[in-house]
């Protein structure tokens, strides 16, 4: 995959294909080492392990910023973990067909005697069967680096502080609400 870099990148900053067309076209991209390696070609930072380390340096404080959360952002996350726990397989699938950028946790059922952890990205799962929920999110941030992806509007403060406060990458020019969290953090 090293040797075909060049060739690669122009191909996805200049083409911007579909995430199925370059699955299609690099299938090895898509998995967790070659994340890891892609990334790194990028950025010339890992991204698997600093991801790690930064999210068990920062993860106290945002634990205490969060369960502070109150009003429509707390009403907001109840919903999401509400409409989460009634999810059936046929719902499930369309679900995810829907979703455009996502992480999902299949748990354990009487039914069935496995569980998942995987990444969506444009209503195809691009990687299964990833230890937890934390892999998951270096991958799907990795994905945003590697296929060249704009942040979604809905997700875009997330995976700014993912990008500038968890992994230091362009940390000096945040958003106003990535200040105000940053300020919280550090209190």
């Amino acid at each position: 995959m090293e040797k075909t870099f060049t060739l690669r990148r122009q191909e996805v900053l200049f083409d911007a294909p579909m995430v199925s067309d370059v699955q299609e076209r690099w299938p090895a991209l898509f998995d967790v080492i070659e994340i890891n390696a892609e990334f790194r070609r990028i950025t010339t930072m890992p991204l698997q392990s600093r991801f790690v380390s930064q999210l068990d340096l920062h993860s106290a404080n945002l634990l205490r910023v969060f369960v502070k959360r109150s009003g429509q952002q707390g009403k907001t996350l109840r919903d999401i973990v509400a409409m989460m726990t009634d999810m059936t397989e046929g719902n499930t699938l369309s679900a995810i067909e829907r979703t455009v950028v996502g992480i999902y946790v299949a748990r354990q059922t009487p039914c069935s005697n496995s569980s998942d952890v995987g990444v969506i990205l444009e209503g195809v799962v691009v990687l299964r069967d990833l230890e937890n929920v934390a892999l998951a999110t270096a991958m799907l941030f990795g994905f945003f680096y590697i296929l060249n992806m704009r942040y979604p509007s809905k997700l875009h403060y997330t995976l700014e502080v993912i990008q500038k406060i968890i992994m230091e990458l362009d940390a000096a020019d945040l958003s106003r609400k990535a200040q105000s969290l940053t300020s919280k953090v550090h209190q």
